[in-house]
């Protein structure tokens, strides 16, 4: 079970350039559907870890870089598609990018902070947000378009779980 997990893994990151690509390249029917599937993969491999013990303290580090790989890259390429704000995918990838490199800074004391609710709700917010920008459904409401308003959502909700994970980062490292 865990090499098929770890595949799944792999798998999202070996995307992320294709998906990329494709939003660049204006693609976006493709680009939806095989980000949809690096998303729903990232939702099979957690429940099938949890639901057969299979997890571990690797595989959950390599997962969540993964995601973080997936969204900050496909965001990069919205914004450089002119579907993505510069500053909503700063605020999201600036957030990533810190908890990536104290999550890693908290592993080397021998401690782990756990995926929190509000950090699986953030990933969840972020695909759907990312999702409506590869396909930006329908007319403009009150000015944005639905997805704008989808990233909108999205960056407050990062902002959150980053603040959340930087106080629960500074009690694993006091504890340390």
């Amino acid at each position: 079970m865990t090499h098929f997990l770890a595949a799944t893994t792999v798998l999202r990151i070996l995307l992320t350039p294709v998906i990329m690509g494709l939003v660049l390249a204006g693609d976006e029917t493709v680009a939806a559907v095989l980000f949809a599937a690096a998303a729903f993969t990232d939702f099979c491999d957690g429940y099938l870890a949890r639901r057969f013990d299979a997890t571990t303290t690797l595989g959950s580090f390599l997962d969540t870089t993964a995601d973080k790989l997936l969204t900050s890259g496909v965001l990069i390429a919205l914004v450089a598609a002119e579907r993505g704000s510069p500053w909503i995918v700063s605020i999201i990838v600036g957030r990533e990018l810190m908890i990536l490199g104290l999550r890693g800074l908290v592993a080397t004391s021998g401690y782990v902070v756990a995926p929190s609710p509000l950090g699986k709700s953030k990933t969840v917010v972020q695909f759907v947000a990312i999702l409506l920008a590869i396909v930006r459904p329908g007319e403009q409401i009150a000015g944005a378009y639905l997805d704008e308003w989808a990233m909108v959502i999205a960056a407050v909700v990062t902002a959150w779980s980053g603040a959340d994970y930087l106080m629960r980062f500074r009690a694993s490292l006091r504890a340390a």
